[in-house]
């Protein structure tokens, strides 16, 4: 009996739980990708958007300027600017009350900005753990439906008198296909986790850095007594 040995063809064969292990594996693999796209997208955002803020706020503007700008589109910032915005805003509220003491001041400012800097990292790791799952369990799921068409393969061998690798050769096939999917799932799901990681760590490393450095110049204008 002639098999169909194409990929499509395979698919029909095999057997429902196979298909649904193909089925899944197909699903996960168009998820990681959409996910890959908008993560890609937000993080060249981010990028573009916090080395925009930096470059602006060393360039001698104003902070009280700066943060009026900030403050126009506050419902609309991200990432260095959002910090900030934070801080000079919860500056502004404690310097302006009575009986606080400068280091009273900037502790709660620093706070504000921490705080800050958390839920920022937080958005740009959004949906990186559905990632690292795909890449990490799309094989073994592809392994599972292999192993399972490979038993019925041979289960069915068994209940012939003369085997022939014809006969098995479509089983085995359409087996090995669940665990190629699976691979074709995890691979590009585990690159991109990979990156995205790196790529949150540095915008993370960049926040901080700004935060300290801010921290440092609203210090220096506490202890000065100007505003």
């Amino acid at each position: 009996m002639h098999s169909d040995m194409s990929f499509i063809g395979l698919f029909w064969q095999a057997s429902l739980l196979v298909k649904f292990v193909m089925l899944l594996l197909v699903s996960m693999s168009v998820y990681s990708w959409a996910m890959i796209i908008n993560r890609n997208r937000v993080l060249k955002a981010a990028k573009t958007a916090s080395d925009a803020f930096e470059q602006k706020f060393w360039s001698g503007v104003d902070l009280n300027k700066l943060y009026q700008e900030s403050n126009a589109r506050a419902d609309h910032l991200q990432g260095m600017e959002q910090i900030f915005h934070s801080g000079f805003r919860e500056y502004v509220r404690l310097h302006k009350t009575s009986g606080r003491s400068a280091d009273a001041v900037m502790d709660g400012t620093y706070r504000s900005m921490r705080v800050s800097l958390s839920r920022e990292v937080e958005s740009l790791e959004n949906q990186l753990p559905m990632l690292a799952t795909i890449g990490s369990i799309s094989p073994y799921i592809g392994l599972f439906g292999t192993v399972w068409g490979i038993m019925n393969a041979f289960i069915a061998l068994g209940e012939v008198q003369q085997a022939s690798l014809n006969m098995v050769a479509p089983g085995i096939a359409e087996a090995l296909i669940a665990t190629a999917m699976g691979l074709f799932a995890a691979i590009p799901a585990v690159i991109a986790f990979n990156r995205f990681s790196t790529g949150v760590a540095k915008l993370e490393h960049g926040y901080a850095n700004f935060m300290e450095e801010f921290s440092s110049i609203l210090h220096r204008q506490t202890h000065s007594g100007s505003n």
